[in-house]
């Protein structure tokens, strides 16, 4: 994941806002889930962290997340553009 130089990474003690592979300054690697907190560096104390792994778990069980499977619309479709190249007729 690329970041702009101009964004904070999180620090430790901040909370995980995104599951993933993250790792700090002085190069430890932490699997960390949502809702944790970074943890502090034993020499270093507070230190910045950065994600360099998404973690997801979509083929646990030989089956597709949910999250993945585009759903039927149960809307009226009078006005939802379904094709390139349909027009509006208004």
């Amino acid at each position: 994941m690329e970041r702009k130089e101009q964004d904070m990474l999180p620090l430790s003690h901040e909370i995980v806002e995104v599951d993933g592979v993250y790792v700090n300054e002085a190069g430890q690697e932490e699997h960390l889930h949502r809702g944790q907190h970074f943890p502090a560096d034993p020499v270093l104390g507070k230190t910045e962290w950065k994600l360099t792994e998404y973690s997801f778990d979509n083929h646990h069980e030989g089956k597709t997340d949910e999250r993945l499977v585009p759903k039927e619309d149960h809307e009226d479709k009078k006005g939802k553009i379904t094709s390139p190249r349909r027009q509006i007729q208004t």
